[in-house]
């Protein structure tokens, strides 16, 4: 008789907040799942992750002319950060710093014996004794005393690096350390106002185009006033790294049977889902391999037609005012001519 079994595939979407992934992780507010099994309405990169279907309604004429354009460019990192947690235990202060340093140093070591070019810094995080409960017994009574047995020292180790190459070798040295605390890797580029500069020079170009477009449909752009607003924003990959889990239940033939079932470790796997390009109308090196830094800008005109100049009426001509003049002949014949007043 055929043993049929049946497996269920679960998917459960969380969200990660790290770049290389690390350990630096944020709770998912809400699931859902796509067809493609990865959440895809979660995490600091939700709002891109909206619907773009949306039911067809009608268009409705304005004589308000809007140009609204976003833009997208993506862009290699020319420097990295890795952040690296460590926490050193020890007996004495002295000891916990010592080894603390070892440590710091090994890394330093490693990474220097392969070429290694970067630079490394510390961030002190704590230095606290740590205590335990000292039972005294008496004889109606106990007394409970905290005394000290050791210390903890926290500190971040900050690698600063320039090729991606170099992240794997800085794995392997703090491997080597028993460092494996990985935080986040943190993403920079040098050449920002360049980029910027590009992006509006591209949309220039875009709004350009809308214009001559508009005037061809009748519109003369002359004759309209314009309102602008404009937006800039900058994303790194720590922000749209998405986790989710893959695991199958037991099958149904042993829960019939009622056979014992081993609980195995379910694996989290993890991607990196880039600001996808629904609605946007430039998008600068689509084509991506490997995370990287998505610059965008966003710039809306509202063009409103100019009121009409009302042509002032015409000033009545002015009145001449009469000067009277009385021509008197002497018998003799001379004239003699005399201005009369006005009132």
């Amino acid at each position: 008789m055929k043993k049929i079994f049946t497996t269920v595939l679960m998917l459960t979407a969380l969200i990660i907040s790290a770049q290389h992934m690390g350990n630096f992780q944020n709770q998912a507010e809400d699931l859902s799942i796509s067809r493609a099994n990865i959440a895809t309405s979660m995490g600091n990169g939700a709002v891109y992750r909206k619907a773009y279907a949306e039911a067809h309604t009608p268009l409705r004429p304005t004589n308000v002319l809007s140009i609204n354009l976003r833009s997208l460019y993506n862009v290699d990192a020319t420097d990295y950060t890795a952040v690296f947690n460590i926490i050193q235990v020890g007996k004495t202060a002295e000891e916990t710093t010592q080894l603390m340093n070892d440590k710091i140093e090994l890394i330093k070591k490693e990474l220097t014996q392969k070429g290694f070019q970067g630079q490394f810094a510390l961030d002190m995080i704590s230095f606290v004794p740590q205590y335990e409960i000292e039972v005294t017994k008496k004889l109606f009574s106990k007394t409970y005393t905290e005394v000290p047995v050791g210390f903890e020292l926290q500190q971040n180790l900050l690698i600063s690096y320039r090729k991606d190459t170099d992240f794997q070798k800085i794995l392997t040295a703090c491997g080597k350390a028993e460092v494996y605390n990985l935080v986040k890797v943190d993403y920079y580029v040098k050449n920002l106002e360049a980029v910027y500069e590009d992006l509006q020079n591209k949309l220039l170009v875009e709004v350009a185009k809308k214009k001559a477009y508009y005037e061809k449909l009748g519109f003369e752009m002359k004759n309209y006033n314009v309102m602008m607003a404009d937006k800039k924003y900058y994303h790194t990959p720590k922000d749209f790294y998405k986790s989710y889990l893959a695991a199958e239940n037991v099958s149904m033939e042993s829960l019939k049977n009622q056979k014992s079932v081993t609980k195995v470790r379910k694996p989290t796997s993890y991607y990196y889902d880039p600001i996808p390009y629904n609605g946007y109308d430039i998008v600068v090196n689509a084509a991506i391999t490997k995370p990287v830094i998505q610059l965008g800008m966003d710039l809306s005109l509202q063009y409103t037609l100019k009121p009409v100049e009302k042509k002032p009426d015409p000033k009545p001509a002015p009145v001449k005012t009469p000067h009277p003049k009385v021509y008197v002949v002497s018998p003799n014949g001379p004239i003699d001519i005399k201005q009369l007043p006005n009132n």
